[in-house]
């Protein structure tokens, strides 16, 4: 069984969410106030350089760990115990159907022997582990499990990289399932708590954008694809004749020339939306559905102006911005206007921090 816990795990006491993405770390801390009211005690971002995280490998660890460590020393925490994540591509999972009332032994040793016909590689190769949802809704008296699989060094290097910062790794989740429990706090935030409504969301990357439409809390459609703020970058490198590091560096801090705006910028948007739009349709027709409720857009890209108005001009579709800290209370080693500044960006470590009170 997997050596850190549990791709499932939910552990109660302080935990960190640690997101670790190609172009950023993000830390996020939560806690319950005596009404039981979420807290936000702490969130921090810590940009990484180009190529030292690839499709989400860690090609330089130690720069990576380093990182790591800073970040945690921004963030002003005292707690070790850290929640983090795979990529979805680096872990496989599948659904299937056992008897009920198994002992734990016995349903260890029949997901292993289920496992053995979907994992491409020997168990010995893998960290397994898997979690019972429910009663099966096609045979009476069975139960359905989620399978979860993935290759060793893949958990060791998220393993190792939470350690060499000085930090103890209690539960290794999947970003998609992460992102997915923090919107679903969202969802249940509107209209008649979000039930039935059919709800699409983007999480707009540097590299790739990653798409989900969820209907009470099951996934209808997921998708990836390969567009994402980086582009905007390589635009304003050509425009301008800056540096990689430079035209980065400018974006955040919005220093750039006048004619920005409206020559680079709002083609960038325009050229996103279209992309969201077009993802739309995929799903579409790849599915009986032919409309969604909502759009919700998360993402370090996903603030750009303008950016939810060209979805819905484009798509037809309402689309809001996405705070994953709204309505929470937030602490006071919280600024505030940061935080507001960069709240879509952290949507993956608050559904890894949540976790600290699923029981």
């Amino acid at each position: 069984m997997i050596s850190l816990g549990s791709l499932f795990s939910r552990k109660p006491g302080p935990l960190l969410g640690l997101d670790v993405s190609s172009s950023s770390l993000k830390l996020v801390e939560l806690d319950h106030d005596a009404g039981g009211n979420l807290v936000l005690r702490r969130c921090a971002i810590e940009p990484l350089e180009r190529g030292w995280i690839n499709d989400g490998n860690i090609e330089k660890f130690d720069e990576v760990a380093d990182a790591v460590r800073r970040l945690v020393k921004k963030s002003g925490t005292r707690t070790k115990n850290v929640a983090m994540a795979l990529p979805p591509s680096a872990v496989i999972t599948k659904k299937i159907v056992l008897p009920g009332g198994l002992s734990d032994q016995e349903l260890e040793f029949q997901v292993e022997s289920e496992a053995n016909q979907y994992i491409p590689f020997s168990l010995d190769e893998v960290s397994l582990d898997f979690c019972v949802i429910g009663p099966s809704v096609s045979s009476v008296g069975d139960v359905e499990v989620l399978i979860a699989a993935s290759r060793k060094e893949k958990v060791q290097d998220r393993q190792g990289l939470a350690e060499a910062a000085g930090l103890k790794p209690v539960v290794l989740d999947i970003e998609s399932y992460a992102s997915r429990l923090a919107a679903g706090r969202l969802i249940e935030r509107l209209p008649n708590k979000g039930v039935d409504l059919v709800v699409a969301l983007f999480e707009v990357g540097a590299v790739a954008t990653s798409m989900q439409v969820i209907r009470n809390d099951e996934v209808l459609y997921d998708r990836d694809q390969a567009f994402g703020g980086a582009q905007l970058t390589q635009l304003i490198v050509r425009q301008y004749g800056f540096s990689v590091e430079e035209a980065e560096a400018k974006k955040r801090s919005g220093e750039l020339p006048e004619d920005y705006e409206t020559g680079v910028l709002k083609p960038f948007v325009d050229s996103l939306a279209q992309e969201i739009s077009r993802a739309l349709q995929f799903f579409f027709t790849s599915t009986p559905h032919n409309r969604v409720d909502r759009v919700m857009l998360a993402g370090g890209s996903a603030p750009l102006p303008g950016l939810t108005e060209a979805v819905t001009a484009y798509s037809s579709f309402p689309c809001m911005l996405v705070n994953p800290f709204e309505g929470m209370e937030v602490g006071g080693d919280v600024r505030m206007a940061k935080m507001a500044r960069e709240a879509p960006s952290y949507l993956t470590s608050c559904g890894l921090a949540m976790r600290r009170f699923l029981q």
